[in-house]
Formats: C-alpha cells, structure tokens, sequence
C-alpha cells in the first residue's frame, strides 16, 4: 500500500510553470481529485494534506526546500510516521521521456535527477516508487539546467497535463500498490477508431428498352445492362 505521494518541484511563483515542476502538478491534480487541500507545514519543510482513507491515512507533499534539498522534507515526515521507501510514491519530470508519456518504477538510479538523489541519500534507501512524467530532452547535456528550469512549450504543456489527467485513472491501483494494473492502465492506449464502412454502391438502373423498329411487329429490340 502507498501511504505517502510526493511531488518534485521548486518553490515560488517564477519557477511554478517550469518543467522541473510536473512532479508539483500531479500532486495538484491529485490533491483536487481527493478533494483536498495542501498547506504549509515547517516541520516537514513543506505543502502537506492528509486524507483519511478506509486503508489508513494517505499523505500528500510537495517539499518546498527548493529541488536539491527534497529528501530532507520526506525522509523527516516519512520517519515521523513511519513510512517505508516502498510505500512511498514520488512523481518527478523525466528527461528521457517524452512528453505526454509516462513510466512507473521502482528503485533504481535517480540518473542524475537531484531530487532523486537527495531523497534516496536522505532515506538511505532507493526502493520508492516513481511516476516518471515525460518532459523530453534538449538534445544536448549542456542545455539539460536551462531546460528543465523553462516553460515547455504549449504543446508539450497540453501533453504533460493530459498525461497527469490519464495518470488519475490508475489512482487507485496505485494506492493499492497494484502495480501491474496500474502500469497496464497508464500505459494503454486508446483504442484505434474503426475505418468507417464504406459506401453501399447504388443500384445499377436498367437501361430503358429501345423502342421497337418502325415496320416490325411489337418485338423488342433493346436490352438491358
């Protein structure tokens, strides 16, 4: 069972609309789904909800100790509660996806990802869940700080979010750690139309009798196509 959802991010308005914040909006869009509402907590160094669910409570939060300093605010509250890494699940952009797709994991590198990095030294431990948010690559490692720290275009933008959207689909397999279904479901695709059936074609007139030659009796000499 999951019992605790982080999003990455970074804190405040100039960095809110940037792709190194999509981890932010799936916790936001979470948080609406759940009908819940984040609000700051200095003892977790961040934008915490509780929801009270049949299984247990269910925590969300967004760290606001700026990216490189994520793992100090979920190991502080996931060791208050007692949260093991695998019932944690952590939503973060991903370069090597594309946008508008997503991958679910478990453990593994964080592959340069600071907050990954930060958390996993921080909880001693790699094994959490990540939802990995597709934002692409610049195409040059160079260009990786400037990019994650910009806009995506509006495209991309639509992408991300309806990527988020879809993601609340599997909510609740993810919840239940079910995590072979939940994968199935976000990584389904929909459904190809059917080519629409083609045309009857019409029915063929029949030519009109030719009119019976002057001079012959009554017989018909056309015929019909």
């Amino acid at each position: 069972m999951i019992r605790l959802l982080v999003g990455l991010g970074n804190p405040g308005p100039e960095y809110e609309d940037t792709r190194h914040n999509a981890g932010f909006w799936w916790v936001d869009a979470v948080a609406r789904q759940l009908r819940t509402t984040l609000v700051a907590d200095r003892s977790y160094w961040g934008l915490v909800a509780r929801v009270n669910r049949p299984e247990g409570p269910l925590w969300l939060l967004e760290p606001q100790t700026y990216m490189n300093l994520s793992g100090k605010s979920v190991a502080a509250l996931a060791r208050f509660f007692k949260i093991a890494p695998e019932e944690i699940l952590v939503a973060h952009d991903e370069l090597d996806v594309l946008p508008g797709q997503m991958k679910l994991k478990r453990g593994g590198s964080h592959a340069g990802h600071n907050g990954l990095k930060d958390m996993q030294a921080q909880l001693g431990s790699a094994d959490f869940w990540r939802l990995r948010l597709g934002i692409g690559h610049p195409g040059v490692k160079a260009e990786v700080v400037n990019y994650v720290l910009k806009k995506p275009s509006p495209t991309d933008r639509e992408a991300i979010y309806a990527c988020i959207d879809k993601s609340l689909q599997a909510l609740d397999l993810l919840l239940a750690a079910d995590m072979e279904r939940a994968t199935m479901k976000l990584n389904a695709r929909p459904p190809r139309p059917k080519p629409p059936k083609p045309a009857a074609a019409p029915a063929a007139a029949a030519t009109p009798a030719a009119p019976t030659a002057s001079g012959e009796d009554g017989e018909n000499k056309g015929s019909v196509s």
